[in-house]
């Protein structure tokens, strides 16, 4: 087992979550502004909610006018994923205080709580301050590249339409990498199974019944198989 880090060790672990971050959210920064949302808006609906596909989901509902309920519902869907995240880290961790738990249970995204599952994975002893860190690193990258992107507006990714095409695959390629860090020979059936419920949602629902598909296969498959 090493030391337990701190705050500064947590920061740094998130550099290359913030480095897929923050350009990802300039983008939703202007998908925003496109929808009419004003800087503030944007920044602030990244602020309460930090879910980067559940925001991208909110912007199209918002510009196809559903209903607040019906909105409310599909987002609430989409992150009910979110739940496990906490005491699946707690159970890694060895069931540690969780003195500051309200603060960084609230950054767990997908490549945070990949990321801190890699970490502990490794022997490294759990600490609030190096997950903190690692959690509001990430939160502070794409809160500020919502609101650089609000600022900017449409005019950004106008001038730079390659810039457009290449910042769609940072997040899922970075989060391919943190899915293969913690993936081992158990973990296979749950997520080929996850993978097959994914596509098959697509193909008879739309992306967000076939995130829901997956999410909902592969955690029963994984409890089964184990």
């Amino acid at each position: 087992m090493t030391p337990n880090p701190g705050f500064r060790a947590g920061a740094l672990a998130a550099v290359p979550i913030m480095l897929g971050y923050f350009p990802m959210a300039v983008v939703f920064g202007v998908e925003a502004s496109r929808v009419g949302l004003s800087t503030l808006q944007a920044g602030m609906l990244s602020v309460i909610m930090f879910a980067g596909a559940a925001q991208f989901l909110a912007l199209a509902l918002i510009a196809s006018g559903a209903a607040p309920l019906v909105a409310a519902g599909t987002l609430i869907a989409i992150n009910l994923r979110h739940i496990l995240y906490g005491p699946a880290l707690m159970k890694a961790a060895g069931q540690p205080k969780r003195r500051w738990a309200a603060l960084w249970s609230w950054c767990l995204t997908d490549e945070v709580f990949a990321q801190a599952l890699a970490t502990f994975r490794t022997g490294q002893r759990f600490s609030e301050g190096w997950i903190t860190g690692l959690g509001l690193c990430a939160y502070a990258a794409w809160v500020g590249g919502s609101v650089v992107g609000a600022w900017a507006g449409e005019e950004l990714l106008t001038a730079w339409p390659a810039l457009e095409a290449g910042l769609g695959f940072i997040v899922p390629a970075l989060f391919l990498a943190l899915l293969m860090s913690v993936a081992s020979r158990e973990s296979l059936p749950a997520v080929a199974v996850a993978l097959v419920a994914t596509v098959l949602g697509a193909l008879v629902f739309d992306a967000t019944g076939a995130i829901l598909s997956g999410m909902i296969a592969g955690a029963l498959a994984g409890v089964l198989i184990r």
